[in-house]
């Protein structure tokens, strides 16, 4: 007889948490089977996490609809032949096409079809079709102090640290079984203990006129992953009126060059207006100086040219904002057009280009030669064209990710340096500000 309360043998392997009576009816199947196969993988995280009970939580963002192979599709589509439906609401995170914009995304041979029916398999789950890595920009946010379960790192970076929810690093098939059964184990940073900072990070000595390029927060943030690993940092000595595309690019950045999920910056982030409350009367087991000089070093670790050429430009990752539409559409109006030989992307979800569109903004990029990317994004999907070799950003986390991923040289630069190198064709970026 199959044991549903979630304790184990003994001697077999670690005691599971307490479930409630609606927990243990959905571990028995009395939910349908995909409900019953959700809370064993549930389950089985909270044995290993060692949590004492399971949290329900009030949305998900799912990870999994990125096509990685058949093993992941065969789950999802399990799924959906056992009826299996979200129990909360559940956003989706980038997949491998742009379904606005056929073959823009060029998968080889049979990964489309199965990146095709990756994706149909989750909206049939019930899970909302947003195709963004930027779920925070939706309408809906989670406000401070709720339990959700979010995959994507920088949206778990941002959901932590910027809105002050809480969300522990859910990956693919924990993250859509989280949405099944509204649960998630108590562990990780769910729990008040595990989100104090233990590293100190003093970044007052970064000239400000570095920081207001955003291309600096990128580096800060490969700086910042460095430091921290996967321990919760503290920032200090950061302007307080810093916007959130510079906070998304920190953490975006962060929880690529290390392991990020949460960090807080003294005076701005929710659960840190003091320093004394981002430690939570602890002591830090770490203090680190951030220098002008590191950004730099960590701008060059990441941007690999051998030559000034730039084939592209590649904007949004994570997703471009509707403030960054607004802000690049300000850089082009009136000017001149992007060389021939460079493509510019602007990878974005469709909840904002919808708004940039509304705007004229989106339309003001057009003209200029951009070329707008939904769904999906420039460093996961094969989108550039085959002879590109430099390409330049203004994210952190694409240069880090994009010479591995698709065989490129990045060049990390602000937004400003990248239209200005877009339309000459070359690299142009302002070195006096690094120095």
């Amino acid at each position: 007889m199959t044991d549903t309360s979630g304790r184990s043998g003994a001697g077999t392997e670690p005691r599971g948490p307490r479930l409630t009576g609606e927990e243990r009816a959905m571990a028995a199947g009395e939910a349908g089977e995909a409900v019953a196969s959700a809370m064993r993988i549930v389950l089985g995280a909270a044995r290993a996490s060692g949590a004492a009970r399971l949290l329900p939580v009030e949305s998900a963002h799912i990870d999994s609809c990125l096509y990685h192979g058949v093993a992941g599709l065969d789950f999802a589509e399990r799924l959906v032949r056992l009826g299996g439906r979200t129990a909360v609401p559940a956003t989706l995170n980038v997949g491998s096409l742009d379904l606005l914009h056929p073959g823009l995304a060029r998968p080889a041979g049979q990964d489309a079809a199965g990146a095709r029916r990756l994706m149909d398999a989750y909206t049939a789950l019930g899970c909302t079709p947003t195709w963004t890595c930027a779920p925070y920009q939706l309408d809906h946010r989670p406000s401070a102090g709720t339990h959700v379960a979010w995959a994507e790192s920088n949206a778990i970076a941002f959901v932590n640290s910027v809105l002050g929810a809480r969300t522990d690093r859910y990956g693919d098939f924990l993250d859509i079984s989280a949405a099944l059964t509204g649960r998630v184990p108590e562990a990780g940073l769910h729990l008040t203990a595990n989100r104090r900072a233990r590293v100190v990070i003093d970044c007052a000595g970064v000239s400000r006129a570095l920081l207001s390029e955003d291309a600096a927060w990128g580096a800060l943030g490969i700086v910042v992953g460095a430091l921290a690993g996967i321990r919760v940092p503290a920032l200090t000595g950061l302007p307080d009126d810093v916007d959130e595309d510079r906070l998304k690019a920190l953490g975006a950045a962060g929880a690529s060059a290390g392991g990020v999920a949460l960090f807080h910056v003294v005076g701005v982030t929710p659960e840190a207006p003091t320093l004394a409350a981002a430690l939570r009367g602890g002591l830090p087991e770490a203090r680190h100086t951030v220098t002008t000089t590191m950004l730099r070093e960590a701008r060059d670790l990441v941007s690999t040219p051998e030559g000034a050429r730039v084939d592209a430009v590649c904007l949004g990752t994570p997703h471009f904002s509707l403030t960054e539409f607004e802000r690049l559409a300000g850089l082009l109006r009136g000017r001149a057009a992007f060389d021939r030989g460079t493509t510019v992307y602007v990878a974005t979800s469709r909840s904002v280009l919808a708004a940039a569109r509304e705007r004229g903004l989106a339309q003001e990029c057009e003209r200029a030669g951009a070329v707008i990317v939904t769904d999906t994004c420039t460093y996961v999907t094969p989108i550039l064209d085959p002879g590109t070799r430099v390409v330049m950003t203004n994210s952190g986390k694409w240069a880090w990710y994009a010479p591995a991923n698709i065989g490129v040289d990045a060049v990390l630069g602000s937004l400003g340096e990248c239209v200005s190198s877009a339309r000459a064709g070359e690299v142009r970026r302002d070195e006096s500000l690094w120095r």
